[in-house]
C-alpha cells in the first residue's frame, strides 16, 4: 500500500466506517497473520482506556487504533507512545487535523517517548503501516501509549522554573509531591532525558510506587525523576520540593523549587487566602 498523507487517511476512515472494531479493552496484542475478512487492508481496534499498551506481531499491510476512553468528559490534548526496545516492522503515525504525522520510523531508537497534540476530541488514533520491505515474520511491533491532559504536557515540555501560581497549582494538581535532595544528575543522550536522583525524601503523594522507601530503617524514600536532555539540568545542594506528572510509569518533572523558597512563598499564599489547597508544612 503505498497511499500517503490524506489519500492514505481518507481511505483508513473509509474503510473504518465499513468494519467493525475490535471489543473494547485498554491493550491489544494481534497477529497480521489472523485478519477480519471484513475488514480489508486495514485491521480496526478500538481501545477505550486512556492507558494501555499494543503488540502486533508479524505486521502486514496496516493497523488502525482507535482511541475512545470510556470517560465522558476526557478530552485529551495530547497522545503519547513509548516503542519498546525490540518493536520493529512498521512506522506509527498519529491522526491529527485531517493528516496523518508520523510518530516513530521503523527501526528508530527505541523506548523514547514520542507525543502529539490531539485535535481536542473526545478520542484519538494511532495508524501502523507495515514495512513492506522486512520479513514480516521475524518482526513484532509493541509500544505502550497515554493520552495526556493539558496539565500533564507542560510537566515534560517547559524548561523555564515555575512561577508563583504555578508552583501552588502543583503542590494540587500534580502526580507526585517529593521533598529531598539531589544525589546525583545522569544526562542519557540515546533517550533525550536527563534523570534527577532523588534522596531523603518524604513524600506527599504519589500516584504509584515509583518513589520506594530506602532498604535502611530511616523512614526516608529514593526515587528518579526524568527531564527533558534540552533543560540541562544540574545538581544542586539543600532540599527541593519536585512536583510532577507520571508518564509511562516514570516521574517527569514540572516544578521544583527550594523548600526554604516554597515554604516563604506558601505562608505568604496562605496569609492572602490566595491558595487553593492545603500543604503540610510542619
Amino acid at each position: 500500500m503505498s497511499l500517503k498523507g490524506g489519500g492514505l487517511l481518507q481511505f483508513i476512515q473509509t474503510v473504518c466506517f465499513l468494519s467493525c472494531c475490535s471489543a473494547d479493552v485498554c491493550s491489544w496484542s494481534g497477529s497480521g497473520l489472523v485478519r477480519d475478512p471484513l475488514s480489508g487492508p486495514v485491521q480496526q481496534v478500538s481501545l477505550r482506556c486512556s492507558a494501555g499498551s499494543v503488540r502486533w506481531l508479524f505486521p502486514r499491510l496496516a493497523l488502525r487504533l482507535l482511541l475512545k476512553p470510556n470517560v465522558a468528559s476526557a478530552r485529551p490534548a495530547a497522545l503519547c507512545i513509548k516503542a519498546s526496545r525490540a518493536s520493529r516492522g512498521a512506522a506509527v503515525y498519529a491522526e491529527r487535523a485531517g493528516e496523518l504525522q508520523l510518530l516513530v520510523e521503523d527501526g528508530e531508537l527505541p523506548e523514547q517517548v514520542h507525543c502529539v497534540r490531539t485535535d481536542g476530541v473526545q478520542g484519538a488514533a494511532i495508524f501502523l503501516q507495515a514495512n513492506p520491505q522486512s520479513d514480516f515474520r521475524r518482526r513484532a511491533v509493541s509500544f505502550r501509549y497515554e493520552l495526556l491532559q493539558e496539565k500533564s504536557i507542560a510537566s515534560k515540555a517547559a524548561c523555564r522554573p515555575c512561577n508563583d501560581s504555578e508552583i501552588l497549582q502543583a503542590i494540587c494538581t500534580s502526580d507526585f509531591v517529593i521533598r529531598g535532595s539531589i544525589r546525583n544528575v545522569s544526562h542519557h543522550p540515546e533517550r533525550q532525558t536527563s534523570v534527577i536522583e532523588v534522596e531523603e525524601a518524604r513524600v506527599y503523594r504519589q500516584r504509584s510506587s515509583i518513589f520506594e522507601r530506602e532498604p535502611i530503617m530511616s523512614g526516608h524514600w529514593h526515587g528518579h525523576i526524568h527531564t527533558p536532555l534540552q533543560c540541562h539540568v544540574k545538581a544542586g545542594a539543600g532540599q527541593f520540593l519536585f512536583t510532577g506528572a507520571e508518564h509511562f510509569g516514570e516521574a517527569w518533572l514540572s516544578c521544583a523549587p527550594r523548600f526554604k523558597d516554597f515554604e516563604e512563598l506558601y505562608y505568604l499564599a496562605r496569609a492572602a487566602q490566595h491558595i487553593t489547597c492545603e500543604f503540610p508544612i510542619d
